[in-house]
């Protein structure tokens, strides 16, 4: 395969395209007839009560022993199996307690062996049911009237390209065991490959950046869906995972340090999503610390509201955004390859080997693509408290209002609570009143009654502990419940 792609002239394909479209269309083509007529392929069946360490050797071993016509033959053979599978075993767990550095893959290892979460049964798919969920997730768009201006002027565009060395270390870091996007190259390839094919994918890469447009089948997601429970009831239960190109990902990884290197440094200090030196932790231990800090106190107590979003990622409008990036400084050039990115983007959903009709999107940002974290940080850069007295704590769309109340007084706090949600309508932004909780932290001896807290006239709950970012955090600001 890397023979083939060494011996392939690259250049033809820049020169008979019309359009940067067609370019790409016809290098990933190329690129997919080469592993098809290169690569083997086999179909390899899984069932879900597969236990991870059943491999070659205990299928070859199982269907011997099925095999086996007489009594002596099957006794040796089912005798073989079970060594086998023993011997398989030990291997699975000696492989488990290798990752035992590695808590992530350690964890997903023991899940897989005692089947802790258990599974989920898939109801049965039909092609309407791909189509009445391709038409839900897309049901944000129709809000959206307003188009992103792509005139703009002109600056220096040579700022922003990326190196050769700079692709093919990305491709080179691949992870091979991803699934394969809409465009059909697997992360394989890419990876094996990535000398090979770092050239023309690094002039395809700073040709749209140099455009600002980008490449049509990069912007293609596969919408697979996944139940969020074992019972599924409604549309709202299925949890869109997208399948985007693993070229359009690596792309994305390159033109995130262009942004982050132009954010400024004043940026929003309490969003710890996708900043340098920030984490989970440094919001934690600010939350508490703020919280603990005025308890001390004479007659204060807090009240914290866990704001959830509905479909945060699918509400983005590329035009507010626009705006919003420009005024953090961000080059025109870059903020058109933004909009672009953004704009006519087609998905399709896939339930099993049911696949819907294509559906055109100019409003939000697939949660599977690299930029769309940081690209809806900086969206909701502007969502700051309004008042001394509260604080508002984001981790990506995890947003939390923490208000620090003295003498009873609630005002600034419900005036910030009024506040921000003005700020959501005003930004295309849908409050779940439903799935938002309150907690309150009252450590005085004679505490009132607290009111609740009403937003587009719906009693928010209140909660004794909630689970914060990863966090399990009761009201006493105890670990109990963790």
């Amino acid at each position: 395969l890397q023979d083939c792609f060494d011996r392939a002239d690259w250049e033809m394909f820049h020169a008979a395209a019309r359009d940067i479209d067609e370019y790409t269309d016809s290098v990933c083509g190329f690129i997919r007839k080469c592993v098809e007529d290169v690569v083997p392929s086999r179909t390899v069946k899984s069932f879900p009560n597969q236990k991870p360490w059943i491999n070659g050797g205990v299928r070859t071993a199982r269907s011997t022993a099925f095999a086996s016509a007489n009594t002596s033959d099957y006794k040796h053979a089912h005798y073989q199996l079970r060594k086998t599978i023993k011997a398989a075993k030990r291997e699975y767990r000696d492989r488990v307690e290798q990752q035992f550095d590695n808590p992530r893959s350690m964890w997903q290892g023991l899940n897989t062996i005692t089947d802790f979460r258990g599974r989920t049964s898939t109801p049965q798919t039909t092609a309407s049911l791909c189509e009445d969920l391709n038409a839900f997730y897309a049901r944000f768009d129709t809000a959206n009237s307003m188009r992103p201006d792509s005139e703009r002027t002109a600056d220096d565009v040579s700022a922003h390209t990326v190196s050769e060395e700079d692709v093919r270390r990305c491709f080179r870091r691949v992870n091979a065991r991803k699934a394969t996007g809409p465009d059909g190259i697997p992360g394989r390839v890419l990876r094996s490959c990535a000398g090979q094919l770092a050239g023309v994918f690094t002039h395809i890469f700073n040709l749209s950046l140099s455009l600002s447009v980008v490449p049509a089948c990069f912007k293609m997601a596969t919408i697979v869906p996944v139940p969020k429970s074992s019972t599924i009831s409604s549309l709202n239960d299925w949890r869109p995972v997208a399948l985007t190109p693993i070229v359009s990902k690596c792309f994305e990884k390159l033109v995130r340090d262009f942004i982050c290197s132009a954010l400024p440094d004043s940026l929003d200090p309490l969003q710890f999503a996708y900043r340098h030196n920030r984490s989970t932790d440094d919001a934690i231990a600010l939350t508490l610390h703020a919280s603990l800090s005025h308890l001390e106190k004479r007659d204060t107590y807090v009240r914290m509201l866990f704001v959830d979003y509905s479909s945060a990622f699918n509400t983005i409008v590329p035009s507010k955004l626009d705006r919003k990036l420009q005024d953090l400084g961000l080059s025109s050039s870059l903020c058109s390859w933004i909009l672009n990115f953004l704009s006519d983007r087609c998905q399709v959903v896939r339930l099993g080997s049911t696949t819907s009709s294509p559906v055109t999107l100019n409003t939000g940002a697939p949660q599977g693509c690299v930029l769309s974290p940081l690209l809806y940080s900086l969206y909701t850069y502007d969502c700051t408290a309004t008042r001394n007295s509260n604080i508002i704590v984001k981790y990506a769309d995890d947003t939390t209002v923490v208000g620090l109340i003295t003498n009873d007084d609630e005002t600034a706090y419900r005036e910030e609570i009024s506040a921000l949600t003005h700020w959501c309508q005003d930004n295309s932004l849908t409050l779940n009143v439903t799935k938002t909780k309150e907690m309150i932290v009252d450590f005085r001896r004679s505490r009132g009654i607290h009111t609740p807290i009403t937003i587009n006239g719906d009693a928010v709950e209140r909660v004794s502990s909630f689970r914060f970012l990863g966090v399990h955090l009761a009201e006493d600001l105890t670990w109990s419940v963790h």
